[in-house]
């Protein structure tokens, strides 16, 4: 079996309290291939937090702690943070919930995509300029040299978001972590959003991090789901096996699920005492 582009063991986060420190990720692990790879659990459960800290992005006063982190031969902990700029963004991408606050208001979409690309690489200004046009192109935004000029809040939140994955992923990274990225879509948008990304995942060949809540979404657009509850991971399995689940705490997930074609007066709820037990 070939070597996982990453290997997580024994992910813990912890925060300061009134009452003492809280551990809010417990232990988890994982490895990432070329493939994509869904998190999914409720707000709070850890999903995000888990996210960021493959990138060290948590600072103090989150106390993080793990026993190995392997990026490509890479020991994550031990890299200064110079080398640490060197991997983030160029080699690991993150498109974060809403491009509201995520997007520097005061600068042109254009002047932020090349930005991501000149930090990573040493390119004549044309050549950064023709790079920016075609992954504007790239992720299905007619007009590219009109876009380039508009400002974040001139733009809608999906055109935002496209403006987003294109900065992500103009530097060709190996691994792709999307935060709940069609979070703040209408329906209508979420799909074409994520059909790109999947896209732009097969082409370069690339591993996806999906976070989210949907555990449909999760189905359709992964290869495996890990399921997170409470800062744990309770279940891994295939994603087209998700039906098949078998943690209390998965089933009752998928049990609230409305339906198209729903007969049900009520939605279940979940018991938590079973959930808590197990």
């Amino acid at each position: 079996m070939s070597t996982p582009l990453l290997q997580l063991r024994n992910l813990r986060v912890t925060f300061p309290s009134p009452r003492g420190p809280v551990e809010v990720v417990k232990g988890v692990s994982f490895d990432l291939g070329r493939e994509r790879l869904g998190i999914v659990g409720e707000s709070g459960s850890g999903k995000s937090l888990t996210g960021r800290s493959l990138l060290r992005l948590l600072k103090p006063p989150a106390h993080v702690t793990m026993d190995k982190l392997i990026f490509d031969g890479m020991d994550i902990p031990s890299l200064s943070e110079r080398q640490m700029r060197a991997v983030r963004g160029a080699r690991i991408s993150l498109v974060m919930q809403d491009p509201k606050y995520s997007l520097n208001p005061v600068m042109t979409i254009g002047v932020q995509i090349a930005e991501a690309l000149r930090l990573h690489e040493n390119l004549p200004r044309r050549e950064i300029h023709a790079r920016v046009c075609d992954m504007l192109q790239q992720v299905r935004i007619d007009d590219p040299e009109h876009v380039m000029k508009l400002y974040p809040h001139q733009v809608s939140g999906g055109m935002g978001q496209r403006v987003m994955i294109a900065m992500m992923l103009i530097p060709q990274p190996d691994i792709l972590i999307a935060d709940e990225p069609t979070s703040a879509l209408d329906v209508s948008v979420q799909a074409q959003v994520l059909h790109l990304i999947e896209q732009m995942i097969l082409k370069n060949g690339m591993g996806l991090i999906l976070i989210s809540h949907d555990l449909e979404l999760v189905a359709r657009y992964c290869d495996r789901v890990l399921v997170m509850r409470q800062g744990e991971v309770v279940e891994e399995l295939a994603a087209d096996q998700l039906h098949a689940a078998q943690h209390p705490y998965t089933k009752g997930l998928l049990a609230a699920v409305p339906r198209m074609d729903e007969t049900r007066e009520v939605l279940p709820v979940m018991d938590r005492a079973e959930v808590y037990e197990t």
